[in-house]
């Protein structure tokens, strides 16, 4: 068995068996095959594509390459939540705790945001004090006291996905979807969950930006989980534009904490309510919304949160004082230079708007600040009158404050007639 021999099956559309895969997986991750062999297989794959099968047995590859979590030692179903990226994206912050009120255990492993999209690990971080890396021990303990942990995934975790996914970033062959499929999978089977839930983002703003792909890769990945023994669901919601009214780290921190108060904008409620359902049915809880809106009233998840944060050593005291986060007091006002409809709200181009102030990054080894971002002020189907305020840009001396405004100039459009809301969840996959 060679690298070349499988390059040349995979060029000519053949497929590959289970041993071969594990070859290159495991010869790759220890440094035996060169890259350009495996840029080379990655196109073969990029091009040819992969069976169900071939796929799984890349999952299992990738996902053996390293260590894997044991949640054993926690009673009952252990769940876990993975969302494929998209702008003003808090909805962990809201549906864990929901979840973790009924008495089920969540244990989250997330990423830092890269490009236009944000990540969950930048946006704990804005909160003082909080700490992202733990201990297994440390780890397992907040996921059994308080009922669910967030904290940033471990090099040891499916490290041949890492180092796989980087070689795709420099080839031009990440939009696949048996890569994409494996690159995910692999790091939710080793965080050891019994049961997964999928939250695929469609649109503009989102990594995936056409609906049928979307669905086929929700189905890849619940094939995956399902072929593992596992249970998983997945989510298909709408990233045309932003989620909520806040994009950027603490702002969206902010915002959350009014999800769990049952004020925050319709469509995080909507879709966090739609989630929590979900991940509350994998765990063998039947509940209606009314059932899980009543639960956000009570308290119990605000209270959860803040027990969250004090156990990872940040300061709880943010979610009654949002002065204590490093929200940025230089805001510029963006006004409407005409009158009509909110017809569009360009999730990207906010997205990217929000890196140009210094919240997200470009590169991995950008810093981020946290007191930077925008308020969406005017979403789609509201009026505005010209001169009207439509969003607020909170910014600080390392903005590039002129690109940022050309960008969220460019993000809005306007019509003389209202437009239907556009619906957030639009469908669930079993």
């Amino acid at each position: 068995m060679t690298m070349y021999d499988i390059i040349r099956k995979k060029r000519d559309g053949m497929e590959l068996k289970k041993e071969e895969i594990e070859f290159v997986v495991r010869g790759y991750t220890k440094g035996e095959i060169p890259d350009y062999q495996m840029a080379a297989f990655l196109m073969a794959v990029y091009f040819r594509g992969m069976s169900e099968r071939e796929t799984y047995d890349l999952t299992i590859a990738m996902l053996e390459s390293g260590e894997q979590l044991d949640l054993s030692s926690l009673k009952g179903v252990k769940l876990d939540k993975h969302s494929s990226g998209g702008v003003g994206d808090k909805i962990s912050f809201v549906v864990l705790p929901i979840v973790a009120s009924f008495g089920v255990k969540i244990a989250k492993m997330s990423g830092r945001g890269l490009g236009h999209t944000g990540g969950t690990i930048d946006k704990l971080e804005s909160i003082p004090g909080m700490k992202t890396t733990l201990k297994k021990e440390e780890f397992l303990k907040i996921v059994d006291e308080v009922g669910f942990s967030i904290v940033s995934q471990t090099e040891n975790l499916a490290p041949a996905d890492k180092k796989i996914y980087a070689l795709r970033d420099a080839t031009a062959t990440v939009e696949n979807l048996s890569l994409i499929a494996s690159s995910i999978v692999s790091k939710k089977l080793a965080a050891g969950a019994d049961a997964i839930l999928f939250d695929v983002k469609v649109g503009r703003g989102a990594f995936m930006k056409d609906l049928e792909q979307a669905k086929k890769l929700a189905y890849l990945m619940i094939d995956i989980i399902k072929r593992r023994g596992k249970r998983a669901k997945a989510v298909i919601s709408n990233m045309d534009q932003p989620l909520g009214r806040m994009v950027g780290n603490s702002l969206e921190v902010i915002e959350a904490v009014e999800c769990l108060r049952g004020n925050g904008p319709t469509d995080v409620m909507q879709l966090s309510y739609v989630l929590s359902k979900e991940m509350l049915d994998l765990a063998g809880i039947q509940v209606a919304e009314e059932d899980i809106e009543r639960m956000v009233h009570s308290g119990k998840p605000l209270t959860l949160f803040k027990r969250f944060i004090e156990h990872q050593g940040g300061d709880p005291q943010i979610v009654d004082d949002p002065n204590k986060l490093p929200v940025s007091k230089n805001i510029l006002d963006v006004r409407s230079e005409c009158a009509g409809y909110i017809a569009k709200v360009d999730a990207e181009a906010i997205g990217r708007a929000c890196v140009m102030l210094g919240g997200g990054r470009t590169r991995k080894e950008d810093d981020i600040d946290h007191s930077v971002g925008i308020e969406l002020v005017k979403k789609i189907s509201e009026w505005v009158d010209a001169g009207e305020v439509i969003a607020r840009l909170y910014y600080s001396s390392r903005s590039d404050l002129t690109a940022a405004l050309e960008l969220v100039k460019s993000a809005y459009e306007f019509s003389e007639q209202p437009l239907k809301i556009p619906p957030v969840v639009l469908e669930v996959i079993e």
